[in-house]
C-alpha cells in the first residue's frame, strides 16, 4: 500500500527571491503576491498602518461610539425578543462577542452552524458559556450526506479554499436567521487586530456561490438540499432593502486576545484549544496538515503577524513560534485517521487527494471582481460613515 506521505506537495509555492518583512514575518514564500517599501515593511504592514485609525477605535472614542451602537440596537430591536445576532462556534473571539453583548445590555440570541466536526470541547464550552451568560441558542445541524459531498467536492478541487462550504454556510444561516426573526444587526467576531491580512490565494468564495456550485457541479454526486447558502443578490436585499447590518463590535473596544482567554476562563469556565480555530476537528486538520503539505500555505504567518501589529506578541515569538509544528504530531495523525474515516476515503484516495496538481478559484466559475467591486463599495461608504463599523 502507497504510504500517504509519499504524496505531499511541496512545490505549490514556485522559487523566488525570498524576502520576510522587517515588522511581522509575513514572506515571499507566504505570500506569492506581496510587496515591500524601501524600508522592507510588506504591503499587508502598509495596509494595517493605512487602514488601522478608521477600523479600530480605541479608549474613549471606542467607548463612546461603542454607547452609540448599542442603542442604536437597542431602539432597533425594541418590542422583539431578540435584539441581535451573535454567532457561536466556541473559539474565543465569538465567545468574547457573547460576554460583550450582555456586559452592554443587550438580548442576544447565539446562533451555532454544526457542520459535524466539532470538538468535544468544542461543544461543552458553547454550552458551558451560554449558560453562563443566559443567552439562548439556535442549532442549525447540517445534512451530513450533503456536507460530507461538498466538503469531498471542494478536496477533490484541489484548491486551498476547503473551508468554504462551512463559511459559506455559518453567513447564510446568520442572515437568514436575522430576516426570519426580524433581527437587523448581526454581531461579528470579525477584528481588524488580529484579523486584517487578506491573502485571496490562501482561500477565496466565503461570498461566492458560482464558485462553490461550479465546484459542487464538476465533483459532487449528492444534490444540495438543505445546504444553507446566499447569493450576492440575496446580500443586496437584506443590506439595502432590508436594511440588516454586521457589525464588528470587537472593533470598538481594546481587544487583547490573551486577555481575553483569562478573562472568559476565571469568569466563564471557558478552555482554549491551543491554536486559531482549532474548535473544529475539520478546520486543525486542514489548516494545520493540509494547506501546508500540499499548498504550503501556513496561516499561522497572517495570524502572528496580525498579533505583532497589534502590539500582542513580539516578532521574535512569532518567528519561534513557526519554528515549532503547526499542533503536535501525534494529534495529527491521530486527525488524519479520524477524517479520512469520516469523510470515507481510503489511503489511496486520501494519497492522490494530496499528490492531485494544485489549482486556483481562478481555474472555476466565479464572481471575483463583483465580489471585489462589491467590497471596495462597502469600505467606501463605511469610510463615510454611513455603515457602522
Amino acid at each position: 500500500m502507497t504510504s500517504i506521505t509519499e504524496h505531499y506537495n511541496y512545490s505549490a509555492v514556485p522559487d523566488q527571491a525570498y524576502q520576510v518583512c522587517t515588522r511581522c514575518i509575513m514572506n515571499t514564500a507566504a505570500d506569492r503576491s506581496i510587496s515591500f517599501d524601501d524600508m522592507g515593511l510588506c504591503s499587508h504592514c502598509q495596509r494595517y498602518d493605512r487602514l488601522v485609525s478608521a477600523r479600530r477605535l480605541q479608549g474613549e472614542q471606542g467607548r463612546e461610539a461603542l454607547r452609540a451602537l448599542v442603542e442604536r440596537i437597542k431602539a432597533a430591536g425594541r418590542g422583539r425578543e431578540y435584539d441581535c445576532i451573535v454567532g457561536v462556534s466556541g473559539g474565543v473571539d465569538s465567545t468574547y462577542v457573547a460576554w460583550l453583548v450582555k456586559q452592554h445590555g443587550l438580548r442576544p440570541l447565539a446562533v451555532h452552524f454544526d457542520n459535524g466536526w466539532n470538538s468535544e470541547l468544542a461543544t461543552r464550552n458553547i454550552e458551558l458559556v451560554l449558560r453562563n451568560l443566559g443567552i439562548d441558542l439556535h442549532t442549525h445541524v447540517v445534512d451530513w450526506e450533503e456536507f460530507r459531498d461538498l466538503q469531498l467536492a471542494f478536496l477533490k478541487a484541489s484548491t486551498p479554499d476547503g473551508e468554504i462550504p462551512t463559511d459559506h454556510a455559518i453567513g447564510a444561516l446568520l442572515w437568514k436567521q436575522a430576516a426570519s426573526r426580524g433581527i437587523r444587526y448581526i454581531i461579528s467576531g470579525m477584528n481588524f487586530a488580529t484579523e486584517s491580512i487578506s491573502v485571496p490565494e490562501w482561500s477565496y468564495g466565503h461570498s461566492d456561490w458560482r464558485f462553490i456550485k461550479d465546484i459542487h457541479r464538476r465533483f459532487g454526486t449528492v444534490k444540495l438540499k438543505t445546504y444553507p447558502h446566499f447569493s450576492l443578490f440575496y446580500l443586496f436585499y437584506a443590506n439595502i432593502l432590508r436594511g440588516t447590518r454586521i457589525v464588528s463590535i470587537l472593533n470598538y473596544v481594546d481587544y487583547d486576545k490573551g486577555k481575553a482567554m483569562a478573562l472568559l476562563s476565571s469568569q466563564l469556565g471557558w478552555k482554549g484549544y491551543g491554536g486559531k480555530h482549532h474548535e473544529s476537528i475539520y478546520t486543525r486538520f486542514y489548516q494545520g496538515y493540509i494547506l501546508p503539505r500540499k499548498f504550503g500555505v501556513d496561516k499561522r504567518y497572517g495570524h502572528l503577524s496580525d498579533l505583532i501589529n497589534a502590539g500582542q506578541i513580539s516578532r521574535a515569538d512569532a518567528l519561534a513560534e513557526m519554528q515549532r509544528p503547526p499542533y503536535p504530531e501525534e494529534l495529527q495523525q491521530q486527525d488524519l485517521a479520524y477524517v479520512a474515516k469520516k469523510l470515507r476515503l481510503s489511503t489511496e484516495q486520501f494519497a492522490d487527494i494530496m499528490g492531485a496538481p494544485v489549482k486556483s478559484f481562478r481555474d472555476y466559475r466565479n464572481l471575483y471582481g463583483v465580489v471585489q467591486f462589491l467590497r471596495n463599495t462597502v469600505n467606501a461608504l463605511r469610510k463615510r460613515h454611513l455603515y457602522p463599523r
